[in-house]
């Protein structure tokens, strides 16, 4: 197992250096650059600006540089904790970063346990109960949830909010512990505002887990040794918990796997309608802005997150079950 871990550890290197410079690719692929996009935006608004002042600009960011050498300077600053400066709000990268990530965590993390908590029992008693009332109400919800966006429940949500009770939803804390230091009122009152986004980014997912692991359920019940386990005087709990159920978890090992990336970018439009400050908006204007090291950081935490999301997904898939185990 130890070497199963340090072999998909080593390899995870070289497709980390080959993320960076596709990321770094990507992001310049758009014709045009931050400069370009500026001027405009000031012409839009009325503004002119010179060629002088966009050579300037161009010069002041490196935008002039060759690919190669913009690349090396981004990169070797990254070995050394400068992910550069934002172009477009004049700040260090990890700064703006590190004051969204932790929110973007929470959130991620609320989600996740939401899915599990709710997708894995529903899941099993509709196995159970295959063809029961309980299940075909589960799963009309469940279709309903796959086939409704997730930022079209936030926008009821917020109307309903609104119209019905008076409140606004928006937002992660109350206007008085926006910008107030961390404390106990705040923890709670973030947990308050949690409630709703959770709630809506979770849908989908959990109605999606709850129809996988029915079916993985399913598959496994009625498998020879589950009647074994049964015929050897197990109890009917004991003899789907104990087998069958743990098989039928594997998928939701394999969510470990999108939920570390999810944490970046799984919410975006959700996060735009809804005002949340995580780091989901902020990725969003950096790329319609072309905030070249702003963008990049973006897109290269992405592909750490995957990377590191499918190590701890193949690794906890090993632990549970022993059929895929590495030898």
């Amino acid at each position: 197992m130890f070497v199963y871990i340090m072999r998909r550890v080593l390899w995870s290197v070289p497709f980390l250096f080959a993320a960076s410079l596709l990321a770094f690719a990507i992001i310049q692929l758009p014709p045009g650059d931050y400069v370009e996009s500026y001027a405009a935006r000031l012409e839009a608004d009325g503004q002119q600006v010179d060629e002088v002042r966009i050579i300037a600009l161009r010069d002041r960011f490196g935008l002039d540089r060759p690919f190669i050498v913009q690349y090396w300077k981004w990169i070797s600053g990254i070995f050394q904790g400068d992910f550069g400066l934002s172009f477009q709000w004049q700040q260090p990268v990890s700064e703006l970063i590190g004051d969204r990530m932790f929110l973007s965590v929470i959130l991620a993390t609320s989600t996740l346990l939401f899915t599990w908590a709710i997708a894995l029992p529903i899941g099993v008693y509709s196995a159970v109960k295959q063809y029961s009332v309980g299940d075909y109400v589960f799963s009309i919800i469940g279709f309903i949830g796959l086939a409704t966006p997730n930022f079209l429940v936030a926008l009821i949500l917020m109307y309903v909010g609104v119209v019905v009770f008076g409140t606004n939803v928006t937002g992660l804390f109350s206007p008085e512990y926006a910008n107030a230091s961390w404390s106990w009122g705040k923890f709670i009152d973030l947990l308050k505002h949690l409630i709703i986004p959770v709630a809506i980014i979770g849908t989908s997912a959990t109605a999606s887990l709850i129809r996988i692991m029915r079916a993985n359920l399913l598959d496994e019940l009625f498998k020879p040794y589950v009647t074994t386990a049964r015929a050897k005087g197990l109890s009917e709990f004991k003899a789907i918990i104990k087998y069958p159920v743990r098989i039928a978890l594997n998928p939701f090992a394999s969510t470990i796997a999108w939920v570390f990336p999810q944490i970046i970018s799984g919410s975006t439009i959700v996060a735009v309608v809804l005002s949340l400050p995580t780091v989901d908006p902020l990725m969003l204007d950096a790329l319609l802005s072309q905030d070249m090291y702003l963008a990049g950081a973006f897109i290269l935490l992405l592909s750490v997150m995957s990377i590191v999301g499918m190590i701890v997904s193949d690794i906890v898939l090993a632990l549970i079950d022993p059929r895929i185990r590495y030898r």
